[in-house]
């Protein structure tokens, strides 16, 4: 068990910092934003297990060959009040780092999904007696604001808005290209996928790679809305209203994260190819791999 301990700390520390880095200033994401996504979390979700795994195994290891042995004599002895044999100060300190770790990151996601309901459904309490129904597009609310504003607050009672100056300064096509890009935050639930990121970068503010992750993440759901608007639109069409609207959405909004949209609009307009088949297979076949290595190591027999 300490060299699979050993395994799962170098393997956790690889993806915080050296991969999170590096695959932050891949190019090939722009071309298959879904598959990168799908990485990212695997590379979050391994990452997570990996350290926070090494730490249980290592403190364990004096209880068993592995972790389907060593957690029944744990919990047995504790149960019994009794103090494990051969669980001596180091393994101990291991384990309790290890709890405190997955303790701490449990919390700053529990917190950061309470404050994030709770500035949402503040929000919606204001739209709902400052902004009125568009019966144009049923579910969207028109803010009377000259400032071009567009944006989504998700959740279960859900709201998008657009602002009278959006429907003032673009033709009815860019509104809808507008409307698209929105929908596709709300149905494919971008909110969720970025907050395990934010709640990493809370805990660990000090390692780079996790700074360098959220603000990749942030940008490829951007990519993937604008990729489903674009198939609804012609691309200058959505351009011309990213151009417009881009960047002005609240805090309480999807996301607070500054897009890039000078890159955003130049790859609309530069329409790269898509990755192929088989290339979008082996994406999410490294994805599944990802996950699945730091599983085995804490399973393994």
């Amino acid at each position: 068990m300490p060299l699979t301990a050993l395994g799962l700390l170098l393997l956790g520390l690889f993806l915080a910092e050296p991969v999170s880095r590096a695959f932050s200033r891949a190019r090939w994401p722009r071309r298959d934003p879904v598959g990168a996504l799908l990485v990212w979390q695997a590379i979050g979700l391994a990452g997570g297990l990996s350290l926070i795994g090494s730490g249980v195994v290592y403190g364990l290891s004096p209880l068993g060959s592995n972790l389907a042995e060593a957690v029944p004599v744990l919990v047995d002895d504790f149960s019994s009040w009794r103090w494990p044999e051969g669980l001596d100060v180091v393994h101990f300190a291991a384990l309790a780092a290890a709890v405190l770790v997955g303790g701490r990151l449990l919390w700053v996601l529990v917190s950061v999904s309470v404050r994030t309901v709770r500035a949402r459904r503040r929000h919606r309490d204001l739209l709902d007696v400052l902004a009125t129904p568009w019966p144009d597009s049923p579910g969207t609310r028109v803010l009377d604001h000259p400032q071009p504003v567009a944006y989504c607050l998700p959740g279960r009672s859900s709201r998008l808005v657009v602002s009278a100056g959006v429907l003032e300064a673009l033709e009815p096509e860019g509104v809808w290209a507008v409307l698209a890009h929105e929908r596709a935050h709300l149905r494919e639930r971008h909110d969720l996928v970025v907050l395990p990121f934010v709640a990493w970068g809370a805990t660990a503010p000090f390692v780079r790679g996790m700074v360098c992750a959220q603000i990749a993440v942030a940008s490829l759901i951007e990519m993937r809305a604008d990729d489903v608007a674009a198939c609804r639109s012609e691309p200058h069409q959505l351009v011309g209203a990213l151009r417009t609207v881009g960047g002005s959405a609240p805090a309480a909004a999807l996301t607070s994260f500054t897009d890039a949209l000078d890159a955003r609009i130049e790859r609309i307009s530069s329409q790269p190819a898509v990755l192929s088949r088989p290339k979008q297979f082996l994406v999410r076949l490294a994805a599944i791999a990802l996950v699945a290595v730091p599983t085995v190591l804490l399973l393994a027999p």
